[in-house]
């Protein structure tokens, strides 16, 4: 994948670069996961570093390896695949974290896509601050035009921090990250099995941030997630929303804090609920999105599991 031009970062000597891998784990999105390596080519180091891509297929039938065989076609080296055929997102990260080469690990989504200075300015940012790591903004890309009530209650939109900003863990995820590979512990799998649902880029950084790993913000790494219209449905934040509850019993060590908030706010909701559609569509939604959380949370407490694996 060929490097254009930076003004703001001066080459290194041959020998002395970095080198970055992106990492991205997909499963059976052909086209998302073409848009994501054409914009990879795109990406601009002026010299100060040196790039390669690992793409791990968590499908069984290796839906992916054609496109990624043509895409290493065009720049031999510099993009490799592996296959995880068992469904766990944990177990598939971990699969590119082993084929990965280099002094940083990057991590993107397959629907997401990033500028062409992306890698730049989080590499330059995670030296400028000396830490362990940095994460940007991801953004919602729409091909068409979705609902309102979608819009309205800026479901799609996450928090963004000036540049700089030191984070928490649980403001940490990995649709959009760069880290050291050094802070990864020997002897362990970076991400735990049990998360194989989602929940385990929570786990990943509140154990970082347990050792005294350090993470800041930088706004200008922009990636833009496209956002499908399967995703626009409200069958489809309710199903994710119970997802998430189910897995916060995994991730936080106040299991008992947690559950009794949720036997609390779950008949407080019920009541809200009706009156909120006087407040808008997008107001209910949010309220439901919101007691779903913590009705996954219920249920999985006392061994039940609606949803098993994530919407898609």
């Amino acid at each position: 994948m060929p490097s254009g031009p930076s003004q703001s970062t001066a080459p290194a000597p041959d020998g002395l670069r970095p080198h970055l891998c992106v990492c991205i784990c997909t499963y059976q999105r052909p086209e998302l996961l073409r848009r994501l390596l054409e914009e990879l080519e795109k990406q601009e180091t002026g010299g100060a570093f040196d790039y390669s891509v690992v793409v791990a297929d968590n499908d069984e039938r290796r839906s992916a390896e054609a496109l990624v065989a043509e895409f290493a076609r065009r720049a031999p080296g510099r993009i490799a695949y592996c296959s995880e055929p068992r469904r766990n997102i944990s177990l598939v990260r971990n699969r590119a974290i082993a084929e990965a080469r280099g002094d940083f690990i990057v991590f993107i989504d397959d629907d997401e896509f990033p500028v062409r200075s992306w890698l730049a300015d989080l590499w330059r940012t995670c030296e400028r601050h000396g830490v362990s790591g940095v994460l940007g903004p991801v953004r919602p890309h729409f091909d068409a035009t979705p609902p309102g009530w979608l819009i309205k209650g800026r479901f799609c939109e996450r928090p963004e921090f000036p540049t700089g900003t030191a984070l928490v863990w649980s403001q940490c995820r990995t649709g959009n990250v760069l880290f050291r590979r050094a802070i990864l512990p020997a002897g362990e799998p970076p991400f735990r099995e049990q998360f194989g649902t989602g929940g385990e880029d929570v786990d990943f950084f509140q154990r970082m941030a347990a050792r005294g790993e350090k993470f800041v913000w930088c706004n200008e790494a922009v990636a833009y997630e496209t956002v499908p219209p399967s995703r626009w449905t409200r069958r489809y934040a309710l199903q994710r929303a119970l997802l998430r509850g189910k897995n916060s019993l995994k991730i936080s060590e106040g299991r008992a804090v947690l559950l009794a908030k949720s036997i609390i706010a779950v008949p407080l909701y019920g009541i809200v609920l009706p009156f909120s559609l006087l407040a808008g569509h997008h107001r209910f939604m949010k309220l439901s999105i919101k007691c779903c959380d913590h009705v996954g949370r219920l249920l999985a407490a006392v061994g039940l599991h609606p949803m098993d694996a994530r919407p898609m």
